[in-house]
């Protein structure tokens, strides 16, 4: 079973709706038991790191979300479930994430494009993880978002985009997937993506 953690931020039914399409038994829950019990841990969210880290916090939810990466579970974080993996987040004043990943999250620089980061933009693929195993190089996601991560370690990068920087857009380390793009957003390429966790988990 692959659980959506629901820490009360973000588009939870969208990612549901997604891997039930995709013909996966998924739960959205904020029950740690159940958490626990999963096969899967995915954790999607839309809006502020702080306010992500606070109501994991208030939920009781970090230390089961940091025990199933840590076991070995697959763990597919999205937007802020990406973000929250590194060290720390510049976002309104220094929070400190999950720190699985060392490293920081940053804001665009100041330029001629507008933040946040809105709309469809091409992923190149640095290396490949199992769920991109059937997308195509240089294909085009959905983003929202004004932060991006910026990994100690260049070997967690899975793909890069350009909006005025060149930026990570998703990274893997063995059971650990995560991007800054929206899956669920991104139609049938991001249904690609679902199922292809769907069958690392079942491999796994």
């Amino acid at each position: 079973m692959i659980v959506i953690v629901d820490y009360g931020m973000g588009n939870l039914r969208s990612v549901e709706k997604g891997f039930l399409k995709v013909g996966a038994d998924v739960k959205v829950t904020s029950n740690p038991k159940v958490i626990n019990d999963a096969d899967a841990i995915v954790l999607p969210g839309v809006g502020a790191f702080r306010d992500c880290m606070r109501n994991l916090k208030d939920k009781y939810l970090i230390e089961p979300v940091i025990r199933s990466i840590q076991k070995g579970k697959p763990y597919l974080g999205i937007c802020l479930g990406h973000q929250i993996l590194f060290t720390e987040s510049e976002e309104f004043g220094l929070t400190k994430g999950l720190d699985i990943f060392k490293g920081k999250v940053v804001k665009f620089p100041e330029n001629n494009l507008k933040v946040p980061h809105m709309g469809w933009n091409t992923v190149k693929i640095i290396k490949r993880p199992p769920i991109l195993s059937d997308i195509k190089d240089e294909k085009f996601f959905y983003f929202v978002h004004s932060y991006y991560v910026l990994p100690d370690d260049n070997g967690l990068i899975a793909t890069i985009t350009d909006y005025g920087i060149t930026f990570v857009s998703m990274v893997w380390k063995n059971n650990i997937f995560a991007t800054q793009f929206h899956p669920e957003k991104s139609q049938e390429l991001g249904l690609k993506i679902l199922k292809g966790f769907k069958k690392f988990i079942e491999k796994a």
